[in-house]
């Protein structure tokens, strides 16, 4: 285990090279598993470590429904003025102090085969050297009998908007041991994220896929071998070991957003502005906001999930000291720290977005245990053990709500 787990710290930092401070991996508990522990104070505010991931991918309604971002770093395409357009449906629509835009159109370079779309010429060979030779399609881009299609297409058939994974994930991971001159090495990486039971991979599983999972597992199991079988990974291509890989990115599959628009907004914020003006902007971006909200609800960001072997060390706690973030517009995950954080003191991060921390210890633990299927045992819910259930009539009524009703917003055609 120890072995393994320095393998996982060096591999993070000597890659990203973007670590500022001292951590190190250890085992907690055959419970929680590994967790991530700081080696010197860390003070609030201070980025304690920025990450590049192992693969990332976008999710694909996301991309279906023209959320345009960089097809190996995420990173938004669009100019702040276009994504404002698109997300309130309004073509004339105008941003004041379109400078602060950091979009540069002019670097964009698309692969010369299959015309998919980069930010960068670096992007674009990163790609090429990692994953994109095995999964070019070429001209067949648009065929729908191309065998890469017919997974894509699968995948949406069964996993619907919200979005929480995608196939392409599982791709590049095979395509980037396919195309490795270290395959060892590279499948060493994979194995680190933690490994579920065959039961609790089925309720990921079920969870992703919904009730007909077993059946749709299966074809998306074929489809998936026809299009990318590779010996030196034989074993994630038989039913269990499909299985595991699909609980493997269900579980440990951090999700990244990005925005050309939010961008636009946070250097709107460090403006120096005469109160007036900053009155009359700080206005302007409310109303957008609402417009936004109208006509497109609350998916505002391009979307997709990566693997961040460092990351995935952060255990839950439901008083984090710790948050993860990506504010460089792209899938550079940067984990900073929310209060001051002694040297053996463990970095716990959130899997829970800021109003599900406001609820209940049973609602939390209701999500969590859905999601990631453990039973959380933080200082908060500790101390809230004894507390009674005030939710089960709020639960009632979200359970006779249609199940389609979160589906509206993203299915809106942007």
């Amino acid at each position: 285990m120890a072995a393994s787990m320095c393998d996982v710290f060096s591999f993070c930092v000597g890659v990203a090279g973007h670590a500022r401070v001292s951590v190190e991996v250890r085992f907690v508990s055959s419970a929680k598993g590994k967790g991530l522990f700081a080696t010197q104070l860390i003070r609030k505010g201070e980025t304690i470590f920025v990450e590049r991931p192992l693969v990332a991918a976008q999710f694909l309604w996301n991309a279906l429904y023209r959320y345009r971002a960089c097809d190996h770093c995420l990173r938004a395409l669009e100019k702040a003025e276009e994504n404002a357009q698109r997300l309130t449906g309004k073509p004339g629509q105008v941003l004041p102090h379109p400078e602060l835009c950091t979009v540069r159109k002019d670097l964009h370079q698309n692969c010369p085969h299959c015309q998919v779309m980069y930010c960068s010429a670096e992007c674009r060979l990163a790609a090429t050297e990692q994953y994109h030779q095995v999964l070019c399609p070429g001209p067949s881009q648009d065929d729908p009998l191309h065998p890469l299609n017919k997974l894509q297409e699968a995948w949406r058939s069964v996993h619907y908007p919200p979005e929480t994974a995608s196939i392409m994930l599982m791709a590049r991971m095979v395509a980037t041991v396919k195309q490795a001159k270290d395959k060892d090495r590279w499948i060493r990486l994979f194995s680190q994220f933690c490994n579920k039971t065959a039961n609790e991979e089925e309720e990921i599983v079920h969870k992703l896929l919904g009730d007909k999972f077993k059946g749709q597992l299966e074809l998306l199991r074929r489809l998936f071998t026809e299009a990318l079988y590779e010996e030196e990974v034989s074993q994630w291509f038989t039913p269990d070991g499909f299985r595991s890989l699909f609980a493997l990115v269900g579980t440990n599959g951090q999700g990244i957003g990005t925005s050309s628009l939010s961008q636009w907004v946070h250097a709107c914020d460090a403006l120096e502005l005469k109160p007036q003006d900053r009155e009359q902007l700080d206005a302007f971006i409310d109303q957008l906001y609402k417009d936004i909200e109208a006509a497109t609800g609350e998916f505002l960001n391009c979307e997709g999930s990566g693997l961040f072997v460092l990351q995935s060390c952060c255990n839950h706690s439901c008083v984090p000291n710790a948050e993860t973030s990506f504010p460089e517009n792209n899938f550079l995950l940067h984990v900073t720290a929310l209060e001051d954080i002694k040297p053996g003191e463990e970095i716990c991060i959130s899997y829970l977005d800021c109003c599900q921390r406001e609820r209940s210890r049973h609602s939390r633990h209701k999500i969590l245990r859905e999601n990631y299927l453990f039973v959380c045992s933080c200082p908060k819910c500790l101390a809230e053990a004894d507390e009674p259930n005030e939710e089960e009539e709020e639960e009632e009524e979200e359970e006779g709500e249609p199940e389609d009703a979160e589906l509206g917003d993203e299915m809106t055609d942007v």
